[in-house]
């Protein structure tokens, strides 16, 4: 499948992956930069999100897909950065492609089978009694208080709102797309066995199921510290592109040629 796409630039391909309530708009402010930085930013939207979720499938397999849009692209290596949801992808694509991932920026990831913490836990009740009420807009208000830091600006909580109002709009009409097996299942210590490069981060302000899930990412990938964004929420790229973008393209830097 070919994932509805934006890119701007030249040079080493990176392969920005949303959010789960949001999908690839979370961007919109990075692609020129990073063009004018010298690289080829492409951002994607994921199976079920955005201007892809509508597309009947029995079964998806984001990773595939974003896999068969770079081949379409003509990108065969490149660097991978997500956030939440997209930092999940980014990791299946390792483990699935590792020869072609020259780098992994994983950005508040958090394993599913960690058990949530009260705070989560309560944002997706909020969220799930609203849904069950009818009432789509309660169900994006919780949305945005959870998944966005009290510092957050007036324009990323509209932005947020945005995106995570038509991706609910989008799950009563067509349902959640049903994910194949995930690749990261088969083999316990398929990420401790990548070799790949890999930046692990988290919103200062973000839950502390992220900040336990992004510890234990680093600690297989072997990553080092993790890399906290200051004044940010779960959306850390969109709550502080310049933060994000800075230490993206000094960990691209540094990379191989």
């Amino acid at each position: 499948m070919i994932l509805p796409f934006d890119e701007a630039g030249l040079g080493r391909p990176i392969v920005l992956l949303h959010a789960r309530p949001t999908d690839r708009t979370m961007w919109q402010a990075h692609l020129r930069p990073l063009a004018d930085a010298g690289v080829r930013a492409i951002a994607v939207d994921l199976p079920g999100h955005g201007d892809a979720a509508s597309v009947p499938r029995d079964e998806t397999t984001p990773w595939t897909d974003v896999l068969d849009t770079l081949d379409h692209l003509g990108v065969d290596r490149f660097v991978l950065a997500g956030n939440s949801l997209g930092a999940l992808v980014a990791l299946q694509i390792a483990v699935t492609e590792p020869r072609r991932v020259q780098g992994l920026v994983c950005i508040g990831y958090r394993p599913h089978d960690l058990p949530p913490s009260s705070r989560l836990r309560t944002a997706w009740d909020r969220e799930r009694a609203a849904l069950e009420a009818g009432d789509i807009e309660a169900a994006v208000r919780a949305g945005v208080e959870a998944w966005t830091s009290p510092k957050a600006s007036d324009d990323v909580r509209a932005q947020a709102a945005v995106m995570m109002r038509n991706q609910l709009v989008a799950r009563v009409a067509y349902g959640e797309p049903r994910v194949a097996a995930d690749p990261l299942g088969k083999d316990a210590d398929a990420l401790r066995a990548l070799t790949i490069p890999a930046l692990v981060g988290v919103g200062e302000l973000d839950m502390p199921d992220f900040f336990e899930g992004g510890a234990g990412l680093s600690d297989e990938l072997g990553a080092g510290e993790v890399a906290i964004l200051p004044d940010a929420g779960h959306l850390a790229p969109l709550e502080q592109p310049e933060a994000f973008r800075a230490l993206l393209l000094d960990f691209v830097g540094r990379l191989p040629a």
